[in-house]
């Protein structure tokens, strides 16, 4: 699993919360855009290898004390492998969507904190991300 998130203005994050942004569903963009990128990981990140992704969730939680929206991704697959990679780039392509969509409102926006929450699988095993 990987998160990060998108701070803005709180009139910016109003707009995405409420539907309002003039390209349109800015949450559900990002989603499939963020689903999109775990799957071809492979094409955009040097020497990572394409694998049989069984699964892709990625959670898009607007957050009024940031003011912004937090993202996290979850990805599965069959076999022994990890798939941080995957979710990272989920998570990173999420947020540029995010970004992309209301830029034209909040030109301020920051995507911060992407990071490794927890990983299963690979040849370095177990990680969690401390506390």
């Amino acid at each position: 699993m990987a998160a990060g998130r998108v701070l803005m203005q709180a009139a910016t994050l109003d707009i995405v919360s409420k539907g309002h942004a003039k390209k349109g569903d800015v949450l559900a963009a990002a989603r499939i855009a963020g689903i999109m990128a775990a799957k071809r990981t492979h094409e955009l990140i040097p020497l990572c290898h394409p694998l049989a992704i069984a699964e892709v969730e990625l959670d898009l939680m607007p957050d009024a004390k940031l003011p912004g929206i937090e993202v996290r991704a979850r990805v599965k697959v069959a076999g022994p492998t990890g798939v941080e990679m995957e979710a990272l780039t989920a998570v990173a392509v999420a947020c540029l969507t995010v970004y992309d969509m209301v830029k034209g409102v909040d030109r301020g926006m920051r995507i911060e904190g992407i990071r490794l929450v927890e990983k299963r699988g690979g040849r370095s095993g177990h990680y969690r991300e401390e506390a």
